[in-house]
Formats: C-alpha cells, sequence, structure tokens
C-alpha cells in the first residue's frame, strides 16, 4: 500500500475550522503565512511518503535488536531520521535562538500526525527529542540550553525521557532511583528505569536522557522528585561527545507492535547527570515534557487512524466480491458502513488535535489565561479519543480486509499492533479521563462551559442551513452540559472518576458534531456535509448512553467484591 499524507485536510481545518489564521495574526506567529503554511504542509508530506512510508513494513520485520551490547536499527532508519533533521522537522516549534524554526504547534501537530501515518516507530524519535527540547528551554540553566539545545534541534543528538521503574508505573512518586551530589555542580544518578522509547540508537552522536531521581533529602512521593540531564557521553569542554557515561542498555522489550522503535530497560550506575530546574522540582520540569507529548501521542493515534483508513479503502476497492455496482466490496452496505465511520472519526479526532494545539499557540503568543485553560483542558480529550481513534479504526481495518487482514503480509494487522501502547503512553486514557473530570474542573466547570457555549453558537448560526443537523449538535450539548454540572456537584472524587472515561468520549463526540457541523457550513452541497450528516445521525447519538454512564457514579462500580469478580 502507498501512504499518502492527507495535505489538504490539514489545509482545509487550518483554513475553515480551527481558526488558525487568528494565530498567524500574532505577533509571534505573523511569518506562517498562508504560503508558507502551504509549502510546509507539502514538504513535509513528500518526506512522509517518498522516505518514512516505505520503512513502515521493514521497521516491523526487522526490529531494532542488542549486538554485544550495542543497538542496532532497523534497516533505512538511520537515513530516515537523516531525512527528519535535515528537513528541520525536529526544531519545527523550537526556539529560534538556538537553531529552531519558531513555528506554531498546530503546524508540529500537523507534521508529527503525517509522521505518524508513514512510520511510527520512527516517528517516536523526533517525538521524544520535541519533548526533551521544550523541557530544557522551559527549565534548563542557560549553560545547558546552549550546549543541548542546538544539538538536539539539528537532530545531531537525541532526547528521551526516564520516568518508569518496574515498581512504579504510573505512580511515579514510587520510583527509587538517586542522585548524589557530586560537589562540582553535578550528580551521581543511580537507577533502573524500564519503558524507555528510543533509549539508545546507533545514528546520533549523543543520546541524551532525562531521568527523574530523588536527592537525599528529597521527600517521598512526587514532591522530592528532581529531573536530571544525564547523557550517554560526557561532553567535553568543547560540547564534543567525549568519555562514556555510566549507563547502558540493559534489555530491549519484547512488544506487541512498534518493533522498529527500541524500548529499553536502562541501568544508570553513578551515571554523571546536571540537574534540571529547581532541587524537588522534578514533576514540574517533567510535566511540561509529558504535556508536550500527549498531543504528541493524540496525534499519533490519528496518525495511524488515516493510514489504516487508507489501506482499508483501497482493499475495499479492490477486492471483488458478489454484485455491486462497483463489482468490489466497498458497495457492500456494512463495508460502507464501517469506511464512513472510520472516515468521519478521523476527521472529529484530527480537528480536536488541531484546536487543543492552536489553543496552545493562542497561549503562547497572548499570554492570555483562557487560551491557556483551554489549551489544558482539550489536551486530555486529544490524546485520549486521538488514541482510542487509532485503535477502533485500525482493528475495522482489519475488518474491512476479512480474512486477509488477520495475515500479516497485507499490513493491515501492523496497524492495531502499532497504535495500541497510544492509548498507554503518557498516561493512560483512564488518567487522561481522570484529569479532565478533576483537575480540569476545579474551575466549577467554567472552561467546560466556555467551549460549549461556543457549540451552542455555531449550531444557531447553523440552524438556518442545516436546521435538523443543528438541532441535534445543540441538544447533544445540552446533554453534555446537564452531565458536566452533575460531574462537578460531585465532592467525592470517586464519582466522578467511576464515569470519567465515557464523560470523555461523550465530550469529544459532542465535539466531533460541532467540527462536522462546521465543515458542512464551509463545504454546503458537496462531501463534507454529507459526512456530516452521517456523523450527526448515525454517530453523536452515542453521546446519550456515555453521559448515563458517566452519572451513575461509583456505587454500581463496586458493586461486586474481589471474590464475587474471581467466582
Amino acid at each position: 500500500m502507498t501512504f499518502r499524507s492527507p495535505v489538504s485536510e490539514y489545509e482545509f481545518l487550518l483554513n475553515h475550522i480551527i481558526g488558525f489564521d487568528r494565530v498567524a495574526a500574532t505577533e509571534r506567529f505573523s511569518e506562517a503565512s498562508d504560503d508558507m503554511v502551504s509549502a510546509i504542509l507539502n514538504e513535509a508530506g513528500k518526506m512522509c511518503d517518498e522516505v518514512m512510508a516505505p520503512l513502515q513494513r521493514p521497521g516491523d520485520l526487522n526490529p531494532a535488536y542488542l549486538e554485544n551490547g550495542v543497538l542496532r536499527t532497523s534497516p533505512g532508519f538511520a537515513e530516515g531520521w537523516n531525512a527528519i533533521a535535515e528537513g528541520g522537522w525536529i526544531g519545527m516549534s523550537a526556539p529560534q535562538e538556538h537553531g529552531g524554526m519558531g513555528l506554531p504547534m498546530t503546524l508540529t501537530s500537523a507534521v508529527n500526525e503525517m509522521m505518524s501515518g508513514a512510520c511510527l516507530s520512527l516517528q517516536l524519535a523526533p517525538l521524544m527529542s520535541q519533548g526533551q527540547i521544550e523541557a530544557l528551554d522551559h527549565h534548563a540553566s542557560d549553560a545547558l540550553k546552549e550546549l543541548y539545545l542546538p544539538k538536539l534541534i539539528s537532530g545531531e543528538w537525541t532526547g528521551t525521557m526516564n520516568l518508569t521503574e518496574p515498581q512504579a508505573g504510573s505512580d511515579v512518586g514510587a520510583l527509587s532511583s538517586k542522585a548524589e551530589p557530586n560537589g562540582d555542580g553535578t550528580y551521581a544518578v543511580s537507577g533502573q528505569k524500564i519503558f524507555i522509547t528510543w533509549g539508545d540508537n546507533d545514528f546520533a552522536g549523543n543520546i541524551c536522557h532525562l531521568v527523574l531521581a530523588r536527592l537525599p533529602d528529597g521527600a517521598p512521593g512526587t514532591k522530592g522528585i528532581s529531573l536530571f540531564l544525564v547523557p550517554k557521553y560526557l561532553p567535553d569542554e568543547n560540547g564534543v561527545p567525549g568519555k562514556a557515561n555510566s549507563l547502558k542498555v540493559v534489555s530491549l522489550e519484547h512488544k506487541l507492535g512498534i518493533h522498529g522503535s527500541p524500548t529499553c530497560v536502562m541501568q544508570y550506575d553513578g551515571a554523571t547527570g546536571w540537574l534540571v530546574g529547581k532541587e524537588h522540582g522534578g514533576m514540574a520540569a517533567m510535566f511540561t515534557m509529558m504535556n508536550n507529548a500527549r498531543l504528541g501521542v493524540g496525534g499519533q493515534g490519528v496518525g495511524v487512524a488515516e493510514a489504516a483508513y487508507q489501506q482499508a479503502l483501497a482493499y475495499a476497492t479492490e477486492r471483488k466480491q458478489g454484485k455491486t455496482p462497483s463489482g468490489t466490496i466497498a458497495d457492500h452496505a456494512d463495508v460502507r458502513r464501517m469506511l464512513m465511520e472510520m472516515k468521519a472519526d478521523v476527521f472529529a479526532s484530527r480537528a480536536i488535535l488541531l484546536s487543543c494545539a492552536q489553543a496552545i499557540d493562542m497561549a503562547a503568543a497572548t499570554q492570555e489565561p483562557e487560551c491557556a485553560a483551554r489549551a489544558a483542558f482539550l489536551t486530555p480529550i486529544a490524546k485520549a479519543f486521538g488514541t482510542d481513534t487509532g485503535i477502533r479504526v485500525a482493528e475495522t481495518g482489519v475488518q474491512v480486509h476479512g480474512g486477509m487482514g488477520f495475515i500479516e503480509e497485507t499490513g493491515a494487522a501492523q496497524f492495531c499492533r502499532d497504535v495500541r501502547v497510544t492509548s498507554i503512553y503518557e498516561g493512560t486514557n483512564g488518567i487522561q479521563a481522570m484529569d479532565l473530570v478533576a483537575r480540569k474542573m476545579m474551575d466549577g466547570g467554567e472552561m467546560a462551559n466556555r467551549l460549549m457555549d461556543e457549540i451552542e453558537e455555531q449550531a444557531e448560526r447553523a440552524r438556518q442551513v442545516y436546521p435538523n443537523m443543528a438541532e441535534a449538535v445543540w441538544q447533544a450539548c445540552e446533554s453534555l452540559r446537564e452531565a458536566t454540572d452533575w460531574l462537578v456537584a460531585q465532592e467525592d472524587l470517586q464519582n466522578r472518576f467511576a464515569g470519567a472515561v465515557p464523560y470523555l468520549r461523550a465530550f469529544a463526540r459532542v465535539l466531533g458534531g460541532h467540527f462536522h457541523l462546521m465543515a458542512a457550513m464551509a463545504d454546503q452541497g458537496g462531501a463534507r456535509e454529507k459526512l456530516a450528516r452521517f456523523y450527526v445521525k448515525r454517530m453523536l447519538p452515542e453521546h446519550a448512553g456515555l453521559l448515563q454512564h458517566a452519572q451513575e457514579g461509583i456505587e454500581g462500580v463496586m458493586a461486586l467484591t474481589l471474590e464475587e469478580l474471581a467466582n
């Protein structure tokens, strides 16, 4: 199958749906003209289609491996990395003073999504570097910035994040890694970390690890954690990688998918590191990187969904079976239903993702608290719904292929295997939902209600053209508002958490209806109107059951004892 980057989709969303013109109108991003944006998207699409997409299957069939302690990457991945680095795609949104382009995160999100659809295993490498670049830019000392940022931005060096330990998964505060002051401004970092994406490679001059560890006087839990930059090779006085640091890759995880991406078990034995941010302030610095990655991982889900949809559509329009107008399975009602659902949800999840990125850009350009609050609220929805969509669309793609989807040679199953981890990465989707109904509603639901006001205002504007669709979106939003009020009223957070996942999905469903309605208004009588009608009539109604589930509270969830669950 030949992957084709959906450049025209991004251009439509930027021009008609998410309000990118407001980003380009700011002083900070004034250079992001229509011509520049089009050139960037087309050039990135060309690189994805011609360089990265051909690496998708080889990366799966020829995984990264350790050879006498040396990591060997999949064939062609070094050349793929070089193309990404030379094109400047790693540092798109990075600060210009250190070699970045300083472009809006909205454009970076679009390019990252294209790269994810082309080859997710390889795209994970620049995503990790991008997160580290942002963390260092916000929290590192000037000396660390001057040394590390230009090399990370150029792709000469790569970055990782080291949070998880065997005994400390989502409960980061349970980590046991330690850091001892060396007396010269550096620290000796010791401990083991697992699930380290791209923890090593054979194409970068240095690998820079951001490692969470506890200082001797660090308090228990997350409040006592600090963040350290620990390079594979210690730079000399000229910034040239020299002596090997006291760290190593113990092993590579044997995974369900993303075989081309080496997931490492890392061991640090008194490795030399530098403090990033304040002592005991590691979580604040790491969350900068994690929030960047959460948006990126949401884009990975959307990107894989796009690729799985393209392959399913190509197969369906070629597979001869039954008496249909085209002679192919694409004209069977149920196959067409699956294709329509796939396409509709790819659009909805992509619109949510780019809307979140647009809010991040507006917050950066204007420093307005409301923009920052909007971005924070949309982040868990973009991450969870984007990755859930990737999983659902990839699974449906296998179904469209029928028996051939279960055969590895077609590549349909690889999308399922690769994308499955995205709902776990950077905080599981359950954690995203809990964050949405708890931390993101500490304002009493104000941000949620402002978003719902926008949805209803748009529905009112659409009534004269599409009265039935507009009414459906408006009514769904009212139901969402009632459920939001119920959640905010629950002082026992367990009552919120029990219905957090269905609530997040319902919010995404309503946002999807909102964006589809906007698309219909921009393409009256066209294909987007037809797709919007399908979504609003057949997929939006799911919100009702989800919201009922969300408001049932904790009691039913805990109704069975552990013994009864076992029996």
